[in-house]
């Protein structure tokens, strides 16, 4: 038995709305009626990673679509929360309005922003006093653990950066990634697991840190290297491959040639 809807040409947001409602309620999908915030939380993320890769292709068609994907887990968790009568996407657009007004005192109130960099500092300021955020640290508590460890390794550094908690330029964040990667070859060397976890991982953060101060982005950094990785593993796949050799269990000195080759190839 079909639900009561009616098709159109064209649809809107109420109809989108409306069609995650009929799918959630009864005669809907038995698949969407059974899904909560966390059966689907993964989907948010991969979704909002595809809009990332529609932007990176500079891909409108693409990116239309998956914007649309990105906004249907928004209904999608906003519908769960209108059947518990928390909230509805409603709210969700009032509450948005409301604080894109508020943070925003130079277009609708009296406060003067002339550039970037002010607005940001105002933007800062207005979203310390609605999160209550009294200290540094409370700023700091504030970043999400979930973010890619590399994303959320900058933003705590920049927070802190702001209270002057900072090297004074490039050659001391460099001096101190010298010093953490020797207590990582002292850690290793000392065959601890635990003590080489710890020390690699105040190697990565002192490299976020350099990155900083270079004007990279580390997340952004690491994934140009990650596909520079593969796309020279195919090189030396390749070359493997013509030379009749097997890869697997390779002397790693041959191994290194080809690597060698493929990397002068870039």
């Amino acid at each position: 038995m079909s639900v009561d809807f009616e098709f159109k040409e064209r649809y809107d947001i109420g109809d989108l709305v409306s069609v995650m409602a009929l799918l959630r309620g009864e005669g809907g999908c038995p698949w969407d009626r059974v899904q909560t915030h966390q059966s689907i939380r993964k989907n948010l993320i991969e979704e909002t990673y595809e809009v990332v890769e529609a932007i990176d292709k500079d891909d409108s068609s693409m990116m239309k679509e998956e914007l649309g994907d990105l906004l249907m887990q928004v209904l999608f968790h906003s519908e769960m929360e209108a059947e518990k009568g928390s909230f509805d996407f409603d709210d969700v657009c009032d509450g948005l309005c409301k604080k894109l007004i508020l943070r925003h005192p130079h277009v609708f109130g009296d406060v003067t922003a002339n550039t970037p960099a002010e607005v940001l500092k105002n933007w800062d300021e207005i979203k310390k006093r609605e999160k209550g955020q009294d200290t540094a640290t409370d700023t700091l508590l504030s970043v999400p653990k979930e973010l890619p460890a590399l994303m959320r390794a900058e933003k705590l550094q920049h927070r802190a950066a702001k209270t002057g908690f900072d090297y004074p330029d490039a050659a001391g964040a460099m001096a101190d990634l010298d010093s953490e990667v020797a207590e990582l070859k002292e850690a290793v060397s000392e065959g601890d697991a635990a003590h080489i976890e710890e020390e690699l991982g105040d190697v990565l953060f002192s490299a976020v840190n350099v990155s900083r101060f270079v004007g990279a982005d580390a997340e952004e950094a690491l994934t140009r290297s990650s596909e520079k990785f593969i796309r020279r593993f195919a090189k030396v796949e390749s070359m493997a491959s013509g030379e009749g050799l097997d890869m697997h269990g390779k002397d790693m000195d041959e191994l290194n040639r080809l690597w060698k080759a493929a990397k002068d190839s870039d």
